[in-house]
């Protein structure tokens, strides 16, 4: 079940126009919240619901589109949707907010919205699965053509350019440099190094999204690892010497990455820190670490 416009429908009767400006031009903004099963307490928790909105919110606004509706409506519309699915195992919910009708590029309105839960296995833990990555030959996107901080389904052709590089070349993934050559984000997720127990990642003002994983993981890395965390520029070469490395996102979790260019991550194997934050990451997602219940929100009130 599909909630389209303010309707709960079957996925086969969600339809927009074909002719839209979504449809023909990527005009829109969407967020992707990941939702886990506590078996336990026979709950379904949304992480970090209200980040995810006040996000979605921002976009909104940075790409020129009124929201029909406040983030509390955003709110209980997801719940009253995923609750309609029933689901008791981990899901990604996309909400997409589009512009519709049979406007141009530069149309405003009609605003949409689509709400779509999928079911998504979570990474198992212990963490066995690591990436073999590379630098992309294509540029990060900055603030001086498209905005990093927006969450626009066309800002994501940049990403969709260097992936299908990457796999072209035999790597899984790619990672980006930004304008002046430091290392940026990869596609679709953010990235992390450590190297003698520092944990250290690109500045937000490296054309990155600001991601709410990445913000967790940093809690992670300083409240529950006591690891010295460091936010600042990247060069390529110190790819190849760290020793570890990590990509991280919604929809990615995290994600080991065992090479970079060629050259072999000294942890090649998932890292110990790594395992780690990964560990803890899911115990909050969860639901299991209490110190942060306020991240996540039940779906099921009265219990399914």
């Amino acid at each position: 079940m599909i909630w389209l416009n303010g309707k709960v429908l079957p996925l086969d009767e969600a339809r927009i126009n074909v002719l839209s400006p979504t449809a023909q031009f990527g005009a829109n903004v969407f967020e992707g919240i990941r939702c886990y099963w506590n078996e336990e307490e026979k709950q379904l928790y949304a992480f970090r619901l209200k980040e995810h909105y006040a996000r979605l919110m921002q976009s909104m606004r940075l790409f020129g589109i009124k929201s029909p509706y406040s983030e509390y409506e955003l709110e209980e519309t997801m719940k009253e949707i995923v609750r309609a699915n029933r689901y008791q195992e981990d899901i990604a919910v996309r909400q997409t907010v589009f512009v519709d009708g049979f406007g141009s590029w530069f149309s405003t309105e009609p605003v949409g919205m689509f709400i779509a839960p999928i079911a998504k296995r979570r990474k198992e833990v212990p963490l066995s699965f690591t990436e073999r990555t590379c630098v992309s030959s294509w540029e990060r996107i900055s603030e001086r053509d498209m905005s990093p901080r927006v969450k626009v389904g066309a800002n994501y052709i940049n990403s969709r350019l260097a992936k299908l590089e990457a796999e072209d070349r035999g790597y899984d993934s790619a990672l980006f440099l930004n304008r002046y050559g430091y290392v940026a984000e990869g596609t679709g997720s953010c990235f992390f190094m450590i190297k003698n127990d520092e944990i250290i990642t690109p500045m937000l003002t490296d054309s990155i999204l600001e991601s709410i994983t990445r913000d967790t993981v940093l809690n992670i890395a300083r409240q529950e690892l006591n690891l010295k965390v460091t936010e600042r520029h990247i060069v390529r070469s110190e790819l190849y010497s760290c020793d570890e490395a990590f990509f991280c996102g919604s929809a990615v979790e995290i994600s080991p990455i065992s090479e970079i260019d060629g050259f072999r991550i000294k942890e090649r194997e998932p890292g110990k820190h790594t395992i780690e934050i990964h560990k803890k990451y899911i115990e909050i997602v969860t639901g299991k670490n209490i110190k942060y219940r306020e991240w996540i929100t039940p779906i099921y009130g009265g219990g399914i």
